[in-house]
């Protein structure tokens, strides 16, 4: 064969590999590791409808000792749950042994103990669904929909990394006030027949309580992650100054991901990388008030970053804040694992698991169409960001192969 044609023939080779490579990058399924994702995503699809009133009938354990085995470095709930129903059915329906005000932080909230010693956050309804929070991306109360909402697009996702959240009806005159102390009680006022309670936080004021619909309020109950498992706050990387006219190093430094990448814990192991993933996670629920963020203690750099605090989201469904995308388009890399999965749920498919999720809660519709439909606008914008990166650096630059299975202990 000549020289010109042997040419020829390897140019058609290459070429045929690297439209190979973009095609199983890009949704995929001849790759090994394609393959893997598409069968954990099948996975998800048919553990994602959840059974109402399902109880534990197999075992000895309370539903409190079982979701406390599932948690391990790198995960807050394994991939395969049957019996994530019953938990989070018994999390709706237990008996409240106590009420107390709520944890250090600048939202209202109520730290609850259930049947059997279980602790739980309890976040207040403040809007209707179809409330609109103007201004600030950050600005507003907790919205206690979004907190359940986010838990179950962390296991669409496939990140697993969100504590459990159910929402559940509370009867504050028959359930939280005879068992609540005096701290908390010593908050509840009555605005015309509705019970009310402000409790104790930075912005907690008596003239904004949150109230029920006379003694019934509707909320969100958070799992605490087990004791045996102490938490570590760090600060976000990415963090808002919250100062008018004083733009955080990010904002204004376009070559800022190089500088984190020379300070630990991201210079090394997979924090990084879960930074980047949480980026895409908040910016889908519209969440730019990650200024903090929490790992399990002397991990090393090796723990996950935890979703927790996922309440300041789902506030206006016409705003897509980019900015929330800043560690994802500066430092142009993100899991394999995830771009396959963000791929899988283009389409529709995003918003419509959601749906069957958000199906099963108790205080269902958990979101408004129009925030469902954001989730798929905002998709369109991530998959086109991670696109941009490969056409500038590459797509083994952007697309990093780092999947951690950590021992439980």
């Amino acid at each position: 064969m000549k020289l010109k044609q042997r040419m020829v023939v390897l140019c058609a080779v290459l070429l045929l590999l690297g439209l190979a490579k973009i095609f199983l990058l890009d949704g995929g399924e001849g790759s090994a590791s394609s393959r893997r994702d598409l069968r954990a995503f099948r996975k998800m699809e048919a553990g994602l409808s959840l059974s109402r009133g399902a109880r534990l009938t197999h075992t000895l354990q309370s539903p409190w000792e079982i979701a406390s085995q599932w948690v391990g470095p790198r995960e807050v709930y394994p991939e395969e749950t049957p019996e994530l129903a019953a938990v989070l059915t018994s999390l709706s329906s237990a008996r409240i042994e106590r009420a107390d005000v709520g944890y250090k932080g600048t939202q209202l909230k109520s730290l609850l103990v259930l049947d059997g010693g279980q602790k739980v956050v309890f976040k207040p309804k403040r809007y209707n669904r179809d409330y609109v929070v103007e201004g600030e991306p950050y600005a507003g109360y907790d919205r206690h929909n979004a907190e359940v909402a986010a838990f179950h697009l962390d296991r669409i996702l496939g990140f697993r990394r969100a504590p459990l959240v159910v929402g559940r009806y509370v009867n504050l005159r028959t359930e939280i006030k005879p068992v609540a102390t005096e701290q908390l009680l010593g908050t509840f006022l009555m605005q015309g027949n509705n019970s009310c309670f402000y409790g104790k936080c930075y912005y907690c004021r008596e003239s904004e309580p949150a109230c029920a619909d006379g003694e019934m309020m509707e909320g969100s109950l958070t799992l605490w992650l087990p004791d045996v498992w102490p938490l570590q706050k760090h600060r976000h990387p990415w963090g808002r100054t919250y100062r008018e006219g004083k733009l955080a190093r990010w904002e204004y430094d376009e070559s800022y991901c190089e500088a984190v990448k020379k300070m630990p814990p991201y210079d090394a192991g997979p924090r990084l990388l879960d930074v980047i993933d949480t980026a895409i996670f908040d910016y889908l629920i519209g969440n730019a008030d990650r200024h903090h963020y929490e790992s399990f203690q002397d991990d090393g750099g090796a723990s996950m970053l935890i979703l927790l605090d996922n309440a300041k989201s789902f506030g206006n469904a016409a705003l897509d804040e980019r900015s929330i995308l800043a560690p994802l388009y500066q430092c142009c890399m993100v899991r394999v694992s995830t771009w396959n999965r963000l791929n899988l749920l283009r389409g529709g498919a995003l918003s419509s698991a959601m749906r069957q999720a958000l199906g099963f809660d108790p205080i269902q519709p958990v979101l408004s169409e129009p925030h469902l439909t954001a989730l798929d606008r905002r998709l369109s914008g991530i998959i086109a960001t991670v696109k941009q990166c490969m056409e500038s650096q590459g797509a083994d630059n952007t697309l990093i192969e780092d999947r951690i299975n950590l021992p439980h202990p």
